[in-house]
């Protein structure tokens, strides 16, 4: 298996949070849960990206897998 994250969507995903709650970010891209991770990394050396919300409200984690403010979207999937 590959160390090279996949590329889930080339396109941000828009979810809902909650302040206080943590949540890990797939960042190898094979997870079936996006964006969130279900352990599908395991056989590679990614590890998800543990976020901890501050407040309540919605942001958007990278789908691309790309950003360079992961977990969040920088738009860095427009290039790909």
């Amino acid at each position: 298996m590959s160390d090279a994250p996949i590329i889930a969507q080339k396109a941000p995903y828009p979810t809902e949070i909650e302040a206080g709650k943590t949540y890990f970010w797939c960042a190898c891209g094979r997870s079936q849960k996006q964006p969130f991770c279900d352990g599908s990394h395991k056989g590679t050396d990614i590890t998800p990206t543990k976020y901890t919300a501050e407040k309540d409200g919605k942001v958007w984690f990278c789908g691309c897998k790309a950003s360079a403010k992961a977990p969040l979207c920088d738009g860095a999937h427009k290039a790909l």
